[in-house]
């Protein structure tokens, strides 16, 4: 698996719109959900890089994904996705992509990376929106 060119289709806008990068992320999803490694990219350069981790609710999961089901014992908490892969450029955050076994995606791009790529994938800030209009 080419760690290079999944770190460039992590960090897009849309990695779904680009048809190069479908066949590699799908790989790279059902490689997760088998317990396989991230892949790494030796020439992403210093600050630039992906990583993945585990999904955890409470914990890493955003609040707009995060279920709550009572249980004798107390709430149990559950999270939508089972991962999240985060790209790194120049030291700081620029995606993380949440990803569930299903193989569906939300992407979550920083301010940085709203600049810089002028358009994206507006789907993780609409349920946020969503989520917060929802609240009491």
């Amino acid at each position: 698996m080419d760690g290079c060119l999944v770190l460039l289709c992590f960090a897009a806008p849309s990695w779904k719109s680009i048809p190069q990068c479908v066949p590699p992320i799908r790989q790279v999803l059902r490689d997760l959900a088998r317990g396989k490694a991230f892949p790494t990219c030796g020439m992403s350069g210093a600050g630039n890089s992906a990583r993945h981790a585990w999904a955890r609710a409470p914990g890493n999961c955003p609040p707009q994904y995060t279920r709550v089901h009572e249980a004798e014992s107390g709430p149990i908490y559950t999270c939508d996705y089972t991962g999240a892969i985060t790209v790194t450029i120049d030291g700081k955050q620029f995606t993380r992509t949440w990803w569930d076994m299903g193989g569906d995606t939300v992407t979550d791009f920083s301010p940085v990376a709203k600049s810089q790529l002028g358009t994206w994938d507006t789907q993780y800030d609409d349920d946020r929106a969503a989520w917060l209009r929802s609240r009491p």
